[in-house]
């Protein structure tokens, strides 16, 4: 793993593509080097504002995988990027092509879910992409429903809806355990890295130390995939419960629908003299 300075820094960003794997990579090196936290956080804005248009969602991608991938140790990154996150926001959703807004949105609805922030720097990006929300004036049948006794939508204790499972499932695409190219990097480390016995081939210092290296990075890939099948489990463990919930809810909601088709059925049939 290479020293860290802010010209190192500033070249790995300048030869950053928008690729899966190209993003890791950098992203392990950051988190390798996280005691720079304030540096890199500094540098990599300077050098989104400066970046080409269709570079600088890829941009918003790496902080993501930083913020996300460092997590488990330590806040260093989750917090530094606090203060210039919404700038970068605004400033990539303004400078953005055509369907900017909608992965930018993307990134906000994960850390929404997984509570990276607090509600109100979470709300600051929201009206970044989708403006203030302005209170929207209800028709008389949402004032009073033909159901009477509803509870109303906006309740916290309203169960999932069906977009909301949907977005789970999509993302579970992108978890860790479909990551067939980080699966192919793993297999692919050379064999002196995974069998001891072999380590009568270091015959000088060079060696030695080119070994080490091979290690070293050996770790920190199988770290980072280790961290996100870690937490690729908890999100399969939250859709789980998520679940359960939307499906309790169809059952009650299809017992009252069954109890009141009952009453007015009585009603018909035996109407009152």
């Amino acid at each position: 793993m290479s020293a860290f300075s802010e010209a190192a820094l500033e070249k790995k960003l300048s030869e950053l593509s928008n690729s899966q794997q190209s993003v890791q990579t950098l992203s392990l090196w950051l988190i390798h080097h996280r005691k720079h936290s304030k540096t890199i956080v500094t540098v990599w804005f300077n050098e989104l504002k400066k970046g080409k248009v269709s570079r600088k969602l890829t941009f918003l991608y790496l902080a993501n995988d930083v913020i996300q991938n460092s997590k488990r140790k330590g806040p260093e990154f989750t917090q530094d990027f606090a203060p210039v996150i919404v700038d970068a926001f605004k400033h990539v959703n303004r400078d953005g092509e055509e369907g900017c807004k909608k992965q930018l949105g993307r990134v906000l609805s994960i850390w929404q879910e997984r509570a990276v922030y607090e509600n109100n720097l979470l709300e600051q990006l929201s009206e970044v992409l989708y403006g203030e929300k302005k209170p929207k004036k209800r028709s008389y049948e949402e004032i009073h429903p033909d159901d009477e006794g509803f509870a109303s939508r906006s309740s916290p204790a309203d169960p999932p809806q069906t977009a909301d499972l949907i977005r789970a499932l999509q993302e579970l695409e992108n978890a860790a355990s479909s990551d067939s190219v980080l699966r192919q990097r793993i297999s692919s480390l050379p064999a002196e890295v995974q069998d001891t016995s072999l380590l009568h081939r270091i015959t000088d210092k060079e060696s030695g130390e080119r070994l080490s290296r091979m290690v070293e990075e050996a770790c920190m890939l199988l770290a980072d995939y280790s961290g996100r099948l870690a937490a690729e489990i908890d999100d399969r463990r939250q859709l789980t419960r998520t679940l359960t919930t939307f499906l309790q809810s169809q059952k009650d909601g299809l017992t009252q629908n069954e109890q009141k088709l009952e009453v007015r059925t009585s009603l018909f049939c035996f109407p009152s003299k």
